[in-house]
């Protein structure tokens, strides 16, 4: 199979949690949705939406409508490997702070995985957690995928079992990267985290 990376940016939640719809939030300058797919792009040969046709929203990357509605990311991936095929990056929508040498980490560790593993991801050291939503997929994880989702078991930390996994430790002070946007308090998070842009006038940013 061709090695050529391709990317898959995850858009299918309905924001209810955050109260407005997440891929419109202005960031850096642009939409959420608009920022992640441009950063996929910049790592991954063609970029693929999930979940919503981005067409309305100003972007031009090709819409991949879920084969089989209702399953949560799991159903994305799975129907990403299945039209595009694999490796493929999969990213979430709502990650204001993920970055390029973020992305150049997960790619040279996927390009190092130890034979059996079918999806490279980032593994936060301090809890354990894995990041299925920033991570790759081989085309050997659609049949894990499938098993699961015909178990009605959608959460894909489940799905993909640690030893079919190649885990890249991430310190706590590499955490902010993976901030999502679901609630409120996340975007009052981010402003805090992000830097202060320059006030009309001042010529830099306010002290206090």
């Amino acid at each position: 199979m061709s090695e050529t990376v391709n990317a898959l940016v995850l858009a299918g939640g309905r924001s209810t949690r955050l109260g407005r719809d997440k891929v419109a939030l202005p960031v850096d300058g642009r939409p959420l949705l608009a920022r992640m797919v441009a950063l996929a792009a910049r790592h991954a040969a063609r970029v693929w939406v999930s979940g919503r046709d981005p067409g309305p929203l100003g972007l031009a990357a090709p819409w991949l409508p879920d084969d089989s509605p209702g399953m949560g990311p799991l159903g994305g991936i799975l129907t990403g490997l299945r039209r595009v095929g694999g490796p493929l990056l999969v990213l979430a929508c709502d990650l204001p702070l993920l970055d390029d040498a973020a992305l150049a980490r997960l790619l040279a560790g996927r390009a190092a995985r130890p034979g059996g593993a079918v999806m490279t991801t980032f593994r936060q050291s301090a809890t354990g957690r894995i990041e299925p939503l920033v991570a790759v997929y081989e085309q050997a994880a659609a049949p894990l995928l499938a098993a699961a989702a015909a178990q009605g078991l959608y959460k894909l930390a489940r799905a993909i079992p640690p030893e079919a996994r190649h885990d890249l430790p991430c310190a706590a002070h590499e955490a902010d990267a993976f901030l999502n946007i679901n609630f409120p308090a996340d975007l009052e998070r981010l402003e805090r985290l992000q830097p202060q842009a320059p006030q009309p006038g001042t010529g830099g940013p306010t002290k206090g």
